[in-house]
């Protein structure tokens, strides 16, 4: 059987006060859904590794073949819990190490 690779996104959250940590993985997911459907999320592999509220950063794991489906899917997040927001990408990484020297 082979390996699933993944990959590590550094995500900066801008947004009219933090939200919490659920509602900000629902917005993604919700933005994934929409886009592609449940099958398509379902091959994300999606997990939420990290979450600073002091930097707005949070730190994504996903599937390699689904990157640039998250990638696209996270262009169309205009709200979290009701309240305007952006997520930008910093950095994409195939390690958490390597993805948290080249962030800070």
């Amino acid at each position: 059987m082979k390996r699933v690779k993944r990959r590590y996104l550094a995500l900066q959250v801008e947004c009219e006060g933090m939200p919490a940590e659920r509602e900000f993985i629902d917005a993604v997911w919700a933005a994934v859904t929409n886009l592609y459907g449940e099958v398509g999320a379902s091959l994300t592999g999606l997990a939420l590794i990290d979450f600073d509220l002091e930097r707005k950063v949070a730190v994504l794991r996903v599937s390699l073949v689904a990157l640039s489906m998250l990638r696209a899917s996270l262009a169309t997040i205009t709200s979290i819990a009701g309240k305007e927001a952006a997520v930008h990408v910093l950095g994409v990484s195939g390690t958490l190490k390597a993805l948290y020297t080249h962030t800070q």
